[in-house]
C-alpha cells in the first residue's frame, strides 16, 4: 500500500447507533471496562495481558517515567503502573473516572490530545483505545510530537479484523444478547472503527521502530496485540500537520 493511501482511510465514520443501544450504552461501557459482567470478568483475565505489556517497561525497575495515557477510561491501567512519576490522561468521558479513588494520582486531565501543549513525555500509552479513534493519524502524529527524544508510544489493542477476535467475541456476544436482547455485532461495528491492520499501518507510517508482540501464535491467530513504537519520522509528522493546516 502506498504511504499516502494509509492516511486516506481517515477520518473514519461511525454508523448511527440505534436508539435501543443508546439507552444502555454508557452503563454497558462502564461495567464492561470494569469487568462487572460474568463473561467480561473472564475476558478481563485475558485483557490483563494488554495492561501488563503496556506497563512492562516501568515494572522492570527502570527509572520513573512521565506518562500520558490516551483513553484512560476508568483509570484501570493505574493498578499496573508503579507510580512515583507524573501521570496525565486524555479521556473525553469524565463520568468514567470522576469517582475513581485512583484519580488523586493523576496530574493533568485532557478532554482531547490536541489540548496538550508545551510538555513532553517519556512514554505515551493506551490500552484498548486506538480501535475506537476515528482520526487515528492525528492522535498518533500528535503523540509522536509529545514524546521526549528517547520516548516510546506503547499501545495494546484487540486483534480486530481477524478470525480469532471474531471467535473471541462469541461468548461476550451471547451474554450481551441474553441480557439486553440486542445483537452484539452492531455495538462492535459502532465502537471498533479501526482494525488491527489499520492501526499497525498508521503506527509504521509515523514511527521508524515498531515492535509487535501478540497474545497468541502470530498476528492472525491472536486475541490481542501490543506495539512499542519509538524514533518517529519527524518529517512525516511535520508534513502531516502542515497539510492539516491547509
Amino acid at each position: 500500500m502506498q504511504e499516502e493511501s494509509i492516511l486516506n482511510k481517515f477520518p473514519k465514520k461511525r454508523i448511527v447507533l440505534p436508539e435501543a443501544y443508546q439507552k444502555i450504552y454508557k452503563e454497558h461501557y462502564f461495567l464492561n471496562r470494569e469487568g462487572k459482567y460474568k463473561t467480561t470478568s473472564l475476558s478481563k483475565q485475558l485483557e490483563s495481558w494488554m495492561h501488563k505489556k503496556v506497563a512492562e517497561d516501568v515494572q522492570k525497575g527502570k527509572k520513573s517515567s512521565t506518562t500520558l495515557e490516551i483513553g484512560a477510561g476508568t483509570l484501570n491501567q493505574l493498578q499496573y503502573e508503579p507510580g512515583g512519576a507524573a501521570y496525565d490522561i486524555v479521556e473525553p468521558f469524565k463520568e468514567l473516572f470522576e469517582n475513581s479513588p485512583r484519580l488523586k494520582t493523576v496530574r493533568h486531565i485532557y478532554h482531547d490530545i490536541g489540548e496538550v501543549d508545551n510538555i513532553k513525555y517519556d512514554r505515551i500509552t493506551s490500552v484498548a483505545t486506538f480501535e475506537h479513534i476515528m482520526d487515528l493519524p492525528f492522535v498518533v502524529a500528535k503523540a509522536a510530537m509529545l514524546l521526549n527524544e528517547n520516548g516510546h508510544l506503547r499501545t495494546a489493542i484487540p486483534n480486530e479484523g481477524t478470525i480469532m477476535w471474531k471467535m473471541g467475541t462469541l461468548v461476550t456476544g451471547y451474554e450481551f444478547k441474553k441480557r439486553t436482547g440486542l445483537d452484539y455485532s452492531t455495538l462492535m461495528q459502532y465502537e471498533h472503527v479501526n482494525t488491527a491492520k489499520d492501526i499497525e499501518q498508521v503506527l509504521k507510517y509515523f514511527f521508524k521502530n515498531v515492535k509487535c508482540a501478540v497474545l497468541g501464535l502470530n498476528k492472525r491467530l491472536a486475541f490481542y496485540r501490543f506495539y512499542d513504537c519509538s524514533n518517529p519520522y519527524i518529517e512525516r509528522v511535520e508534513r502531516y500537520f502542515s497539510e492539516e493546516q491547509v
